[in-house]
């Protein structure tokens, strides 16, 4: 088949872990379109943040599609808002975090895979509530 589609009904969406403030719809990877990437929508809860994590082979790109945040990149800080894109360069430790009033809603793509599509799919699955679902298809 030429393409992948879904709709908002079929995107899983998964915590990695319990404890994680952040979690990941999933657009496409390797299992959802068998694509070498994977994009998903990342959505961190008020005051929630990543990890600190670095990739080894991997860009991986944020754009913002609603809220704000700061993003930390090798010690490095910068702002966050809506229509903003940050790409972090393999190799380079990060963090991003959430410093709105509400939910900071990212479109994330790691390029190549690196394996987190599978790393996200082992976490617990999530229900998108109304504003997920809203800002989704907005």
């Amino acid at each position: 088949m030429p393409f992948f589609k879904r709709s908002i009904d079929q995107i899983e969406a998964f915590r990695i872990s319990p404890s994680d403030s952040n979690y990941f719809a999933i657009l496409a990877d390797r299992q959802a379109g068998e694509c070498a990437s994977v994009a998903v929508i990342e959505i961190f809860a008020v005051g929630g943040r990543t990890p600190p994590n670095t990739h080894q082979a991997a860009d991986e790109l944020f754009f913002v599609l609603s809220g704000e945040g700061v993003a930390w990149c090798d010690g490095e800080r910068t702002t966050l808002k809506k229509g903003d894109a940050l790409l972090v360069k393999p190799g380079s430790e990060h963090v991003v975090e959430n410093t709105g009033a509400g939910k900071l809603y990212t479109l994330t793509v790691m390029m190549p895979d690196e394996a987190f599509g599978a790393l996200i799919r082992s976490g617990t699955p999530v229900v998108l509530d109304d504003e997920d679902r809203r800002v989704l298809c907005a």
